[in-house]
């Protein structure tokens, strides 16, 4: 699809799936070398990171990994709250194990900057952040990110598990806001 109509928003293509899943591809080469001789626990942030997760995770050819899921919301429709809401959280011990968060999009850096306080509190041996997407006009914390699949601009996005007030999470390709 060309271009598709979440709520009141118009959106066209930006994104294809055939070029995330490459990128993706990539990401996962680099955490198989990377993390080769570790017991690595992926956590996946919900809602949005789902796609990304399960695309990468299919990828990981470490036999020995494990993937969890925390959920949090910072946003209400298409603007960040600046709050972060803890909806479900880790249920692991994380105590001297790698753990690597999945992001679908790191924009203002709020969120990530959240969980890595939480996670500190549970003494890992060490936290990566792996992002789809990274909008580094918008950053407003300083973040250090391990694995980073594309930058894009400060533009509202849909798709491939990011939404605009729960919708259009399913579309396999990302789509862009048309400025109407």
């Amino acid at each position: 699809m060309k271009q598709v109509k979440v709520h009141d928003k118009t959106f066209e293509l930006y994104i294809p799936h055939e070029k995330l899943c490459s990128v993706v591809e990539k990401m996962a080469d680099k955490m198989n070398i990377e993390l080769a001789n570790e017991i690595p626990l992926f956590i996946c942030i919900l809602n949005g990171s789902f796609m990304f997760a399960a695309e990468l995770f299919k990828r990981i050819d470490l036999v020995e990994t494990e993937i969890s899921f925390v959920k949090l919301a910072s946003y209400e429709g298409d603007r960040t709250t600046g709050k972060v809401k803890q909806l479900i959280g880790l249920n692991e011990d994380i105590e001297g194990r790698t753990v690597v968060i999945l992001e679908d999009i790191v924009d203002t850096g709020i969120t990530i900057v959240n969980i890595l306080d939480q996670l500190a509190k549970l003494n890992p041996k060490v936290v990566k952040i792996a992002t789809m997407l990274l909008k580094p006009d918008s950053l407003q914390k300083e973040v250090q990110l391990d694995y980073v699949g594309l930058e894009i601009p400060n533009d509202f996005i849909v798709g491939f598990g990011l939404d605009y007030n729960g919708y259009g999470r399913n579309l396999i390709d990302i789509y862009t806001v048309i400025n109407e």
